[in-house]
């Protein structure tokens, strides 16, 4: 039997604040979280608010292609 597309996909959210700043001097790096979605319940961009120790604070994390 063969399926199609998988309906739910592992996705890769990456801290925005941190990508915007470029990495400034006081951030060690960029927070990434690996999680999954249903692709037919959201088929847009997933952005979640969670916490980023770079930043030492909660930031939105946007999906970013992998």
């Amino acid at each position: 039997m063969a399926k199609g597309k998988d309906v739910r996909v592992s996705v890769i959210l990456e801290c925005t604040s941190c990508v915007r700043k470029n990495v400034n001097k006081e951030s060690r790096g960029i927070s990434r979280y690996i999680t999954q979605k249903n692709r037919r319940n959201t088929p847009s961009r997933l952005e979640l608010r969670k916490f980023c120790p770079y930043c030492y604070k909660h930031t939105i994390h946007g999906e970013i292609k992998k």
